[in-house]
């Protein structure tokens, strides 16, 4: 299946020779005469490991890219896949390459590293960049990074404990980039949310979660805690949930939550203090409707992140269609739009925000849908 989409939209760009009717000598005739010269189409080029480790990824995101392409139905835009290898500097070589083509939008690359990298030769050459990465470090001066990002979990979920009238929170989770970026973005989202600074506890990696979780105990005080958030994934957030109880965080009354990634983890629901626990995740219904479309197209179904190649494409074609080759791109800073994973918009400082739902685990079933999704800044968020 994936064979025939791709050459049939290989054949529906290439140019074309048609009969066509002419008159000869007073006699209707048909002769073959080529057509019109093909209109020059605005080129995206999209920034992926077609090689190396990642490729399968690539390839499964390149799907989705072809698929908001098929759905946009704009043929005057031409995306125009280069291989990063997965590295950086194979992404900067890609993203100067298709730059010299005359790329009009960078879509990609996938990690922060490769998208550092493409970002310098975009610039350069004043053409946007929408990456996939969630690192938002990387975002600004053109670029956005279209990940969900940890700011947006954490602020999703400081929505939904203002709702339920919970005022402290804590974040414990091992040391490294992702608590700290967890921290830091909690910190601010109650400072905005005029909530008392949170606790955070980090520990080393490999540390015992019950220490970790009786150090809680201590920082928590009299004063208690009324949801706390793991910085953690896999057994290792079963190991810290299980630890809680034991070390006189009981659980309830203590609600826990996580990040996206638990979303997929159906071992997770195994554990009973885990039951009812909190994610931040996408617009059920959108993510629904994209990975339809996508299992008829491909004939599988799509991973988490082809939903961000597929908002990062159409957002790149809409930027450069119905304008001229050589145009500048006019991206819809500023406005709603309706990608896969439900509304995002993008900000002039490089922020993207997107409208997160939040879910709760239940054992041996998926993740019950606790709050819907809304667009930060909206009625209710």
């Amino acid at each position: 299946m994936l064979a025939s989409v791709a050459l049939m939209g290989l054949a529906a760009c290439a140019p074309q020779v048609a009969t066509r009717p002419t008159i000869t000598g007073g006699a209707f005739v048909r002769t073959l005469a080529p057509l019109p010269p093909e209109r020059p189409r605005t080129q995206v080029a999209v920034l992926l490991p077609m090689t190396g480790a990642q490729a399968p990824l690539g390839q499964s995101m390149l799907n989705a890219t072809t698929l908001a392409l098929f759905d946009a139905g704009s043929p005057e835009v031409e995306l125009v896949p280069r291989d990063t290898g997965g590295t950086a500097s194979g992404a900067s070589e890609a993203a100067r390459a298709a730059l010299s083509e005359g790329a009009r939008v960078v879509v990609g690359p996938l990690t922060g590293a490769e998208t550092g990298a493409a970002a310098g030769q975009a610039r350069g050459a004043s053409v946007p960049v929408l990456a996939f990465t969630n690192d938002a470090q990387q975002a600004g001066g053109g670029v956005w990074a279209l990940g969900v990002t940890p700011a947006q979990q954490v602020r999703r979920l400081i929505v939904a404990a203002r709702t339920a009238g919970i005022t402290r929170v804590a974040l414990a989770g091992p040391e490294g980039p992702f608590a700290r970026q967890l921290s830091s973005a909690l910190t601010g989202a109650m400072v905005d949310a005029g909530l008392p600074p949170p606790i955070v506890v980090t520990y080393p990696a490999r540390s015992s979660r019950a220490a970790a979780a009786r150090q809680l105990k201590t920082e928590a005080g009299e004063e208690g805690i009324g949801l706390l958030i793991l910085a953690e994934s896999g057994s290792q957030a079963r190991e810290m949930a299980a630890a809680l109880s034991a070390a006189g965080l009981p659980v309830p009354p203590l609600r826990l939550a996580g990040h996206a990634l638990w979303v997929t983890d159906t071992a997770l629901g195994s554990e009973p203090a885990l039951a009812g626990a909190w994610i931040p995740g996408p617009d059920a219904l959108a993510r629904a409707g994209f990975e339809s479309r996508y299992a008829a197209a491909f004939g599988e179904r799509p991973p988490r992140l082809a939903a961000t190649a597929y908002d990062a494409a159409a957002l790149a074609i809409r930027g450069v269609r119905g304008g001229p080759p050589g145009a500048p791109a006019r991206l819809p800073v500023g406005e709603t739009v309706q990608g896969a994973d439900g509304a995002l918009q993008l900000l002039p400082n490089g922020g993207v925000l997107r409208a997160l739902a939040v879910y709760a685990l239940e054992p041996g079933s998926e993740p019950r849908l606790v709050e819907p999704a809304v667009l930060p800044g909206a009625a209710g968020s």
